[in-house]
C-alpha cells in the first residue's frame, strides 16, 4: 500500500507521481508544492517519470506564508 501524508491511499503502484497528484486532486502546476518518496525529494522535472513503488511513503508538501 502506497502511504500519502501518513495514510491510506488509492495510488497505484507503478503510478507516477504526476499521476498520483492528479488523483490526489493537487494542481501540479501550483506554485510551492514539493513532493518526496520515503524520505528522498523527488524534483519536479522528474515528476512524470517518477514511478512509485508498492510500499512507498509519499509525502506531499505546500509551501505557506504568514508567520
Amino acid at each position: 500500500m502506497i502511504l500519502v501524508n501518513g495514510a491510506g491511499s488509492d495510488v497505484q503502484a507503478g503510478e507516477t507521481v504526476l499521476a498520483a497528484l492528479t488523483r490526489l486532486g493537487l494542481d501540479a502546476q501550483a506554485r510551492g508544492v514539493a513532493v518526496a518518496v520515503d524520505g528522498e525529494v523527488v524534483p519536479r522535472a522528474a515528476w512524470e517519470t517518477f514511478s512509485l513503488e508498492g510500499d512507498a511513503r509519499v509525502e506531499v508538501l505546500s509551501a505557506m506564508q504568514g508567520g
